[in-house]
């Protein structure tokens, strides 16, 4: 059993029953899970589920920022090879993909992006050739540096979902939270500063093209419920910022590495991360590329009027990126 020590939420035999067959079901009936007839399906086969899976996918509600979703069981000689690129998974775990809409239709509202993964709703992460060490889900040999998923955009989402496919090798998935952080109230002051953009990560090439002039953005930012973040520091550029601010960033990076913890996924996990409290990352590994590579599946939920950003962010460019959205 790979180790996991952050919140598990298991869910029953009945109720994981209940969820597979709910997505076979939308699966057959609309014969594609990008279908947007399938989208537009979602919220009615969300309200035909029962109390147990609902409770299961209740909001986030520890300090910890993530939990485990656990119980739902996944057939390795149905799934295929891991594909070599996310642009040849065809159909390939099409039942997941849909389980995974459905997770995150009970949680909030799916999206996507038109300038990743040709705007699907359920990416796939896989190790690619050519890309071993770059700063995106398709690299390997690197660390993973811990990130706020799609840091750069004021629509990113508030939740990330990462549903495993294939996990041979126990490679874990890092997590830290600001809310387990210690950091002095002199470096929060400091990174609740707009000083510095957060840049387009390389999974968006015509995001890194837009002219617009980089908007400064806040690392953290204090909430009702408590302090948030926007953190990506591969993207972040440094050198443009104060002595100050830099040293509380610094100790920030230092403060979540203390608090990092690994989680190892199998097959069927689902890894839900609160986007605004927690960075998420990944331990680098050699990828053999023969089909039995470590694969994920991803998908993006925004919460329709969730206080925990700036309301400075809503006058960001966005770098030219839209969101889509799976349902209205």
């Amino acid at each position: 059993m790979p180790i996991c020590p952050a919140p598990v939420r298991p869910l029953d035999p009945a109720a994981a029953a209940e969820l597979t067959t709910a997505a076979a079901k939308l699966l057959a009936e609309h014969g594609s899970a990008t279908s947007p007839e399938l989208l537009a399906a979602l919220p009615e086969a969300c309200d035909r589920l029962g109390a147990p899976v609902r409770q299961a996918l209740r909001p986030v509600d520890t300090a910890d920022g993530l939990f485990v979703l656990r119980g739902l069981h996944l057939d390795n000689t149905e799934l295929g090879p891991t594909p070599g690129h996310w642009s040849t998974v065809g159909d390939a775990g099409a039942l997941w993909d849909v389980v995974l809409l459905l997770v995150s239709a009970l949680m909030g509202t799916p999206i996507a992006w038109d300038g990743q993964q040709e705007g699907r709703f359920v990416h796939n992460i896989v190790p690619s050739p050519g890309h071993e060490s770059e700063q995106t889900g398709a690299s390997s040999g690197v660390l993973l540096t811990p990130h706020t998923e799609d840091a750069f955009h004021p629509g990113r989402a508030h939740l990330l979902l990462l549903c495993c496919m294939r996990n041979h090798d126990n490679i874990a998935t890092t997590a830290a939270s600001i809310r387990r952080t210690a950091l002095a109230r002199a470096d929060v002051e400091q990174l609740k500063r707009p000083v510095v953009p957060i840049l387009p990560d390389d999974a968006y090439d015509e995001a890194q093209q837009f002219a617009g002039r980089p908007a400064p953005v806040p690392t953290l930012f204090d909430t009702s419920e408590g302090p948030t973040m926007r953190f990506d520091p591969a993207y972040t550029p440094m050198d443009e910022a104060d002595t100050e601010w830099r040293g509380a960033y610094r100790r920030l990076e230092d403060e979540l590495a203390r608090v990092s913890v690994a989680v190892s996924l199998e097959p069927g996990d689902v890894l839900v991360v609160d986007n605004d409290i927690v960075v998420h990352g990944r331990v680098p590994f050699t990828a053999r590329y023969d089909g039995t590579d470590r694969w994920l599946k991803r998908a993006s939920v925004r919460i329709t009027g969730r206080p925990t950003r700036p309301a400075a962010e809503a006058d960001e460019h966005g770098y030219g990126q839209a969101a889509l959205l799976a349902f209205s």
